[in-house]
């Protein structure tokens, strides 16, 4: 370990998967019963689904730091309010976790899903990895269990996934998807319609699957076809499965 790095505490971004506790990892089970700090992402006003994730398995001392998003929807992307806002946020909330590292103290950051693939943490880690020591804990993503959800294997032989952003213009989507073979499509809510649209266009709507709240309580999961909402809930992920060589 670099010099700098000794007598800190370790900053652990924990993937706790999807979002039902029996398929966190056995290792991200026993970091978060052990934990007296934890710091966790939300909507202001809400509990956050990181740390419903972990209700009943903390220590009755752990010290909470609930972070708390200062804008989500209410500025578009493309506001460069929106990367200002965030980047304070960020900084404010990385250097929370640092000034723990540097008492001695562990901080245990809960992620939902996988904390390397399109989570909160990415932002703390790259702002913390150059000066405190950070061990990640990988996790079984969402839309691995969506597709698990749907009973159909997702990919076969040869075929190529892509995983598109709903948030992406619609002629790249529509371009995206006439080039692959399997796909998963993330980030919906308001995008819903742009992104049937370009489903219909590449004539892959027919094939495709919308899950939502996938390995929750109130998963539900349908063919594309038989969804009438305009506007689906921040956990919904579309797969289209794969159709590649096979034996």
């Amino acid at each position: 370990m670099n010099k700098s790095k000794m007598n800190k505490g370790t900053i652990f971004g924990v993937g706790l998967g999807p979002g039902d506790p029996e398929l966190m990892s056995v290792k991200a089970d026993r970091l978060i019963r052990s934990a007296s700090h934890i710091a966790f992402f939300r909507k202001y006003g809400r509990k956050g689904h990181a740390r419903s994730i972990v209700e009943g398995l903390l220590p009755k001392d752990t010290i909470e730091f609930a972070m708390e998003y200062p804008v989500t929807t209410e500025i578009s992307l493309s506001d460069p309010r929106y990367n200002e806002i965030l980047s304070k946020f960020y900084e404010n909330c990385a250097t929370h976790v640092r000034n723990l590292s540097d008492q001695g103290q562990n901080v245990y950051v809960l992620c939902e899903g996988d904390p390397f693939f399109y989570g909160s943490f990415m932002h703390l880690y790259t702002r913390v990895k150059e000066t405190q020591p950070v061990s990640v804990i990988p996790a079984i993503t969402g839309m691995s269990a969506a597709w698990t959800q749907t009973g159909i294997p997702m990919t076969w032989g040869d075929d190529v996934l892509t995983v598109l952003l709903g948030t992406l213009p619609k002629e790249e989507l529509t371009r995206r998807m006439a080039e692959t073979n399997a796909l998963v499509i993330m980030k919906i809510g308001h995008n819903f319609e742009k992104i049937c649209e370009a489903l219909k266009t590449t004539n892959l709507y027919q094939k495709a699957w919308l899950i939502q709240y996938a390995a929750m309580e109130n998963s539900s999961v349908q063919k594309l076809t038989d969804v009438y909402e305009s506007v689906t809930p921040y956990f919904s992920i579309i797969v289209v499965h794969g159709q590649g060589r096979r034996p």
